[in-house]
């Protein structure tokens, strides 16, 4: 019988009295196993041996404790990288997957001119930042499609068929976005940071991603800034018109913004406006 001194409340009591039940448990197994070992089976004149338990011990059948192992073999192929090290490397992919659709496909430039056309407008609210940012994620999975598609008939399946290791896989899958971005970049912008980065002269499809995905992020910047100059001009007349209305009517007081705004918004729906740009975002990369 174990008391509970004055000192040491119940909770603290409990927890002992469990960590006493863990070590006694622990400490049986090794028990268990030298008293077996204790007792070691002997031989019959038959050849045959008999375990020195009773029979009746004997007689019942016992059962398997069950078990549960949690590894990181799995079934490694032949030259092939270990599970543990796959992992290290999906988790990567995984944490730089916001960078990958945000830097590396046509998301950078559909979402910069989207941007630019709700600032001509003058209306920074309409549409909202959620909008502008799901119409851009779906445009690019749309333009994206058939990089996606040879990915993952050249890389992925294979892969998943066991034709070829992960090593070999990823550098299968880098080749058709690779060709994206090099189709969009600029000579230029490529030749710059190849002397940037000290190689010499490379041939295309021997440039590392290192110079090709920062090469592509400039001219993606340069040709979005394009178009949305090329977007603020109709804009800017008719800014320029009510600004000079005003002045000759003498309404010093009458803010040029908020009389331009609804010719604005005239010109572009009668345009159709998002048609158009939008057409221009798909024919840009297409074309």
């Amino acid at each position: 019988m174990i008391f509970a001194r004055p000192g040491i409340s119940t909770p603290r009591l409990a927890a002992w009295l469990v960590a006493l039940v863990i070590f006694l448990s622990g400490a049986w197994a090794p028990l268990a196993r030298a008293q077996s070992a204790a007792n070691p089976p002997t031989i019959t004149p038959g050849g045959l041996p008999t375990s020195a338990t009773p029979a009746s011990s004997a007689a019942a059948p016992k059962a398997d404790p069950l078990h549960l192992t949690i590894g990181l073999e799995g079934t490694q192929r032949g030259g092939d990288v270990s599970v543990a090290v796959q992992i290290v490397i999906l988790m990567t992919l995984l944490t730089l997957a916001p960078s990958i659709v945000l830097l590396m496909t046509s998301f950078t430039r559909i979402v910069i001119v989207l941007g630019f056309v709700r600032t001509a407008l003058g209306v920074p609210s309409a549409p909202s930042n959620q909008i502008i940012i799901g119409l851009a994620l779906f445009l690019t999975f749309f333009l994206m499609g058939p990089v996606i598609d040879r990915m993952n008939a050249e890389a992925i399946q294979p892969y998943m068929k066991g034709e070829m290791t992960s090593v070999v896989a990823l550098d299968k899958a880098s080749i058709p976005l690779k060709e994206f971005m090099l189709k969009q970049t600029r000579t230029r912008d490529l030749e710059y940071f190849l002397e940037l980065g000290g190689y010499g002269p490379t041939a295309v499809k021997d440039l590392s991603m290192r110079v090709v995905v920062p090469a592509f992020v400039v001219s993606e910047l340069q040709t979005s800034f394009q178009m949305g100059f090329l977007l603020f001009l109709p804009f800017l007349v008719i800014d320029f018109l009510v600004s000079s209305v005003l002045m000759a009517l003498g309404m010093m007081m009458m803010p040029p913004v908020v009389v331009a705004l609804p010719f604005k918004l005239l010109l572009f729906v009668l345009v159709d406006g998002w048609h158009l740009v939008v057409r221009a975002l798909v024919q840009s990369f297409t074309g």
